[in-house]
């Protein structure tokens, strides 16, 4: 496991401490969770990004927002990111 160390704004280190009460977990486990977290919300985001540029297929972009097609089709939907077309199903047909 590797280590990461930051120095953080005492406004962020604050809220930090707060969560970390509220949550009953050590700073280690709670920085954690919270990256794991962000970067999850991160890929997702970059999935919606380059399904709507046209960059990437949608199934391609369910794989990188590490969903099912389902859920996918779920959070694009949410965000009114339109998928469903003649070029969008051609290139998920040719990776089947």
């Amino acid at each position: 496991m590797g280590t990461i160390s930051t120095r953080v704004p005492d406004e962020l280190e604050g809220d930090l401490e707060e969560y970390l009460k509220k949550e009953r977990i050590d700073r280690s486990t709670a920085v954690r969770k919270l990256l794991s977290e962000g970067l999850e919300q991160w890929r997702r985001e970059q999935a919606l990004k380059r399904l709507g540029a046209d960059e990437i297929t949608f199934m391609k972009a369910a794989q990188l927002a590490d969903m099912s097609v389902w859920e996918f089709a779920q959070f694009a939907k949410e965000h009114d990111i339109t998928w469903v077309s003649g070029e969008h199903l051609e290139g998920d047909l040719e990776e089947l």
